[in-house]
């Protein structure tokens, strides 16, 4: 775990804090009272710095970040709170090819929305992120996967007893597979127990997840005991054992 990265706790008793980074006056109003409508409590800057200093002084519960910000692009700010805390981030993006949206996930991103956007579904989207993020379980029970830990109550993972940051994405990707050891899933099956039904997210999103799983839980990332891919259909949790080959 990188020293000094911050993990974020949730009150439930206080409301929901959106922080909010962009730089369009029109937009960012209309963020703003999306949010206030779902009674979320609404921070707006409108460049990177400013995204970062907030981030780090109220921490919130949820990042909605435009990409295209002054002083500090929208990735750069995305990679270095990532480097620092688990907060989920949430893309707003006017860049719609594949490849800048699959280098925001790359970075740490959760989830992205491209603009133009519906109102109906952002707050999906936000709902949905913020609901994986802060999701609790009534086992207390860690559940144990050779040397990898995984506690839903808690969402935290833990690899040889250390503290592993990963995203909701991430987490809930490990999740599914290691309940379901042995089994394989298709890529079209992760991204639907992921991300749900979201047509606008294509299959190559979970290559980036699994590939940044396996270098957060991989003793060597080039060749993966747990996550492993089965070629010409998709990837699996190892079974017992764990050291099954690549």
């Amino acid at each position: 775990m990188t020293a000094g990265r911050a993990v974020r706790t949730y009150h439930q008793s206080m409301p929901v804090h959106v922080l909010v980074g962009e730089d369009d006056p029109l937009q960012a109003e209309l963020l703003r009272r999306y949010l206030e409508s779902e009674l979320y409590r609404v921070t707006v800057v409108s460049d990177g710095r400013s995204v970062l200093e907030a981030a780090r002084r109220e921490q919130p519960d949820l990042l909605l970040l435009d990409l295209m910000l002054p002083r500090v692009d929208g990735l750069d700010v995305c990679r270095i709170l990532r480097a620092e805390s688990d907060l989920p981030i949430l893309m707003l993006t006017a860049r719609s090819t594949e490849d800048d949206i699959l280098l925001g996930l790359d970075l740490g991103a959760d989830d992205y929305v491209t603009k133009p956007y519906s109102p109906r579904q952002l707050m999906a989207r936000v709902r949905t992120l913020l609901r994986r993020s802060h999701a609790k379980v009534q086992e207390d029970v860690a559940a144990i996967a050779g040397a990898i830990e995984i506690d839903p109550a808690r969402h935290e993972i833990r690899v040889n007893g250390n503290l592993v940051e990963v995203t909701v994405a991430e987490f809930r990707l490990l999740e599914v597979l290691s309940e379901n050891a042995g089994l394989v899933f298709t890529r079209a099956q992760l991204l639907e127990r992921i991300h749900g039904s979201d047509r606008f997210i294509t299959e190559r999103t979970i290559d980036v997840h699994i590939r940044n799983l396996r270098a957060k839980i991989e003793d060597d990332s080039a060749r993966p005991r747990y996550v492993l891919t089965v070629y010409g259909v998709g990837y699996k949790f190892a079974d017992a054992g764990y050291d099954a080959p690549q």
